[in-house]
C-alpha cells in the first residue's frame, strides 16, 4: 500500500509566508504566498512519494495548556497578542480559511485536534498506521518520530527546493544518537530559544551526543553527573551545570514528547477520498493560486486512474495514442553563462525546474575568468565559481542524465530561447565528454520564444523572457537567476498552451516537428529585417533545436 504522507501544514505555511514573495496577491491586492507554497509542496510531495495518501495536520492550540502547565516559558516568546494568545501574522492568518477551502475541496482531510498541536496528531497517525509514513515537514523535532520498525521518514525542505529524506537510519551519522528517543534527549540538552526550551548551558549538540553515546540515556548522564563521574565528557564544571538545571531537562524531555493517543476521528483507511475539482476551482477564483491548483489535481489525478465503464468492450491489446505535449511532464531548463556566443560560452548556473516546488540547480566551475558583463548579469564572479562550483565536466555530466532521464520518461523541455541553451550544452558537451551524443539524449524539446512569436506573430516590442512573462501574465520573481527563468518559461508555456488549443493539441513529435518549420520561417524574417535595417550580410541561424551558427542575431537575452 501507498505510503501515508503527514504534512505539517503550519510549519510549511510559515515557512512559505517567509520565503515566498508577498507581491504574489490575489485580486483583492492580499498575499497569498502561504497558500501557494503549500499546495506547491503538497503537490511535489504527491508526485516525489507516488501517494496521494495525505493528510494536512494542523494546529487547534500552538501552546497546548498541558505543555504550558509543565514549562510556562514554552513559545513564550511568539506570543504577539497576549489578548488573543497567537503567534501568528495578520497578512497569514488572512489566507488560511482559503488554504483550508482548497484542501478539503481537493479530497485531503485537514486533522487537528482540540487542545493539542500539529505534531500531536502526526504522532498519533504515524503509531496507528498499518503502513509505511512519511513525515514532511521542516520541524527538526519531528526526528524524534523516526522509527525503523513502523518505516517512519522524516522529509525536510532544503534550499533551492531540494528535499532531504532522513530516516532512523542516518541518526547516528548525522547527529551521533541511534534513535528517535535519543534524539529528544539530545536536543532537551541542546536547547532551542525559539521555542523556549533552556537546554543546558554551555551543552551544545556534538556535547550532548557525547554524553549520550557514553552513558545511553539522559537519565544515566544525569545520574552520572551526581555520582562524581569525570569520564565520557563528563567534567566537574559540565556536570554540575547538569545538576542545576536537571529539572529544567527533564520538563523539556515532557514537553517535546508527542501525545499519539489523540482522537482525530479520521479513518486513515479511508484516505484519500475524491477531489471535488469544480469546488476547487470555484475556490480558485480571483485568488491567483490557478496554476498552484491545477499542479494540485493533475497530481492527484495522476494517482487515481480512472475505473473502466461496466459497458466497455473487454480490453484487447493496443498502442495508447501520443499524448498532446501539453499533457506531458513539463519540466523547464535555463543556463546562466559567461558570454553570448554558445560556441565558447560556458555554463555558470543551471536549473532544472518543474514546479516552484521542485526546483535543481548546479554551480559550475567554468574553469575560465568569467567576465564582468557576464557577472552583472547573473551576479557570479570567478572567485566564487571557483570556491564553491562543481568542476564543469561533473555539471554537464549530469545535466545529460537528467535530460536522459526526462527522455526515457517521455517529458518535454522547457525554456526560452531554448536553443541558445541547447548550444551552450552541445558545446559543453564536446568539449568535456566528445564521447556522448546530445542530441540523442535530448527529449521534446518546447521553446517559449518560438512559440510565443508563433501564436502572436504582428505583436510589437521585444520578445524577451521579461517581457514575455508580463505578456502572459507570469510572474518573473529574479530575472537571470536560472531557476527563476527555467520556472517563468514553465508558466509562459502552459499559458501558451491555453491561449492555442491547436498547438496545445499537437503531440510532442507535432510539436518538434512544428517549431523546426517556425523557427525556419521566423529566422528567414528576422535576416531580412536585419539585412534591410542593420547588416546587408546578417545571418540568423535557423536550426533546431540547436544552433550550428550564430552569430549577428542572436536573439538570447539571457546570459
Amino acid at each position: 500500500m501507498k505510503p501515508l504522507v503527514l504534512i505539517d501544514t503550519p510549519a510549511l505555511y510559515y515557512r512559505a509566508f517567509y520565503s515566498v514573495p508577498d507581491s504574489i496577491v490575489n485580486d483583492d491586492k492580499m498575499p497569498v504566498n502561504a497558500v501557494r507554497g503549500v499546495l506547491d509542496a503538497i503537490a511535489a510531495m504527491i508526485r516525489r512519494l507516488d501517494s496521494d495518501r495525505v493528510v494536512a495536520t494542523m494546529d487547534a492550540d500552538w501552546r497546548p495548556e498541558f505543555r504550558t502547565a509543565i514549562m510556562p516559558e514554552y513559545k513564550a516568546a511568539r506570543v504577539r497578542d497576549e489578548a488573543a494568545g497567537t503567534e501568528i501574522p495578520e497578512l497569514l492568518a488572512a489566507q488560511l480559511p482559503l488554504l483550508r477551502r482548497v484542501l478539503a475541496a481537493a479530497g485531503i482531510p485537514i486533522a487537528e485536534v482540540a487542545g493539542t498541536e500539529a505534531d500531536d496528531v502526526i504522532a498519533t497517525m504515524a503509531a496507528e498506521s498499518r503502513t509505511p509514513v512519511v513525515i514532511v515537514s521542516p520541524d527538526r523535532d519531528l526526528l524524534a518520530l523516526l522509527d525503523a520498525e513502523r518505516d517512519v521518514r522524516v522529509l525536510r525542505p532544503r534550499k533551492g527546493g531540494e528535499w532531504e529524506e532522513i530516516t532512523a537510519a542516518d541518526l547516528p551519522a548525522l547527529y551521533g544518537v541511534p534513535d528517535g528517543t535519543r534524539y529528544r534527549e539530545l536536543a532537551a540538552l541542546r536547547g532551542d530559544p525559539s521555542d523556549g526550551l533552556p537546554g543546558a548551558p554551555g551543552i551544545g549538540e556534538k556535547t550532548a551526543a557525547t554524553l549520550l553515546e557514553s552513558f545511553g540515556s539522559l537519565d544515566s548522564v544525569l545520574r552520572a553527573a551526581k555520582a562524581g563521574v569525570k569520564t565520557g565528557g563528563l567534567s566537574p564544571k559540565r556536570a554540575q551545570t547538569l545538576i542545576e538545571h536537571e529539572d529544567a531537562l527533564v520538563s523539556t524531555v515532557r514537553v517535546m514528547t508527542c501525545l499519539t493517543d489523540v482522537d482525530h476521528g479520521i479513518d486513515l483507511g479511508t484516505v484519500p477520498s475524491s477531489p471535488d475539482r469544480r469546488a476547487v476551482e470555484e475556490a480558485a477564483v480571483g485568488q491567483n493560486i490557478a496554476r498552484s491548483v491545477r499542479s494540485l489535481l493533475d497530481a492527484l489525478s495522476e494517482q487515481r486512474p480512472a475505473a473502466p465503464s461496466a459497458l466497455a468492450a473487454p480490453a484487447v491489446p493496443s498502442v495508447s495514442a501520443p499524448l498532446p505535449w501539453s499533457q506531458c511532464r513539463l519540466v523547464g531548463f535555463d543556463l546562466e553563462t559567461t558570454g553570448v556566443d554558445p560556441a565558447t560560452a560556458r555554463i555558470v548556473t543551471a536549473a532544472i525546474v518543474e514546479s516552484a516546488a521542485e526546483v535543481r540547480t548546479w554551480l559550475a566551475d567554468p574553469g575560465i575568468e568569467i567576465p564582468e558583463s557576464a557577472r552583472a548579469v547573473h551576479g557570479i564572479t570567478t572567485e566564487y565559481a571557483a570556491a564553491n562550483g562543481r568542476p564543469a565536466a561533473e555539471v554537464v555530466a549530469d545535466l545529460c542524465s537528467v535530460l536522459a532521464g526526462l527522455r526515457a520518461e517521455g517529458g518535454v523541455l522547457v525554456g526560452h530561447n531554448i536553443v541558445y541553451d541547447l548550444s551552450v550544452l552541445a558545446a559543453e558537451v564536446r568539449r568535456h565528454h566528445p564521447h556522448v551524443d546530445l542530441a540523442a539524449l535530448l527529449p521534446a524539446v518546447v521553446d517559449t520564444y518560438v512559440l510565443d512569436r508563433q501564436v502572436e506573430p504582428r505583436r510589437r516590442g521585444k520578445r524577451t523572457l521579461t517581457q514575455t512573462a508580463l505578456r502572459w501574465n507570469v510572474e518573473l520573481l529574479d530575472a537571470h537567476d536560472a531557476a527563476a527563468d527555467a520556472l517563468a518559461a514553465l508558466e509562459i508555456a502552459r499559458a501558451l498552451a491555453l491561449s492555442s488549443l491547436d498547438i496545445a493539441a499537437l503531440t510532442c513529435a507535432e510539436i518538434m516537428t512544428a517549431q523546426g518549420g517556425w523557427k525556419r520561417a521566423q529566422a528567414e524574417d528576422l535576416q531580412s529585417w536585419l539585412r534591410r535595417n542593420r547588416d546587408p550580410l546578417a545571418v540568423v541561424d535557423a536550426s533546431w533545436p540547436m544552433a550550428t551558427d550564430v552569430r549577428i542575431g542572436s536573439d538570447h537575452d539571457n546570459l
